[in-house]
């Protein structure tokens, strides 16, 4: 059977839909959902409904339960490092919260990657840290915040990867999902701060001259920045 052309924008609004009303708690722990149902309610076939049921499933927000049909879970059950449950719940009302715990993470796992990214980072790499800062340096400027938020993204995603450690590269996506987060939601200066730019300069010079102890003290002093900052923000 040949599939409708706009059969997977409705499977990503449907998921989207659910998956936001889930996080924000509308959809509460227990609920229980139908294929019927969320095809009544966002008119969609069966067949996109399932889709979306699918993902939602794989990222633990949901679970398929015979005789009883779809529940919703608990918070404890999801997949909190899946992006896309991320972006869920960064737009919710507990935005701040999340944000927090996600830098509390990152605070345990960035300056690591740094340190390790001081002896074992490419040319290229570095080269590609450097370019990313040159890039915040005009964007930041500018105030052009999409464009900055992409640099930032590359460069965290970069210094990952630079880790050499394939479990910290594998968590560019969840920082880049943090880091959208604070822009897209107003929770980023229209100018970013230009002593937080000279902090990724600091971490891309001490990477590429081979400085594991400043490379993870500057990147840790970049996550403390941005919580301190995000801990400030009125409730």
């Amino acid at each position: 059977m040949t599939r409708s052309p706009g059969a997977p924008a409705l499977h990503g609004s449907v998921l989207d839909a659910l998956g936001a009303a889930i996080a924000a708690g509308r959809l509460a722990p227990g609920s229980v959902l139908t294929l019927e149902s969320i095809g009544q309610e966002y008119a969609v076939s069966r067949s996109v409904a399932r889709e979306a049921v699918r993902v939602l499933e794989s990222m633990g927000l949901i679970a398929s339960r015979r005789r009883v049909g779809l529940t919703v879970r608990e918070r404890g059950d999801w997949n909190v490092f899946d992006p896309q449950v991320i972006r869920w719940r960064l737009a919710g009302d507990d935005r701040i919260a999340q944000l927090l715990s996600l830098s509390e993470l990152r605070l345990g796992v960035e300056p690591v990657a740094a340190r390790l990214a001081a002896t074992r980072a490419t040319p290229e790499q570095s080269r590609a840290l450097a370019d990313a800062v040159r890039d915040m340096e005009i964007h930041g400027t500018s105030g052009a915040l999409e464009e900055f938020l992409e640099s930032d993204q590359r460069f965290h995603r970069t210094l990952l990867e630079a880790s050499g450690n394939e479990m910290l590269a594998s968590l560019g996506e969840m920082v880049a999902g943090v880091l959208e987060g604070r822009t897209h939601h107003d929770l980023m200066p229209h100018h970013p701060k230009p002593e937080a730019i000279a902090l990724h300069d600091a971490v891309a010079r001490a990477v590429r001259t081979g400085d594991p102890d400043g490379a993870e003290r500057a990147m840790r002093a970049i996550i403390d920045e941005s919580a301190q900052a995000m801990a400030d923000l009125p409730e």
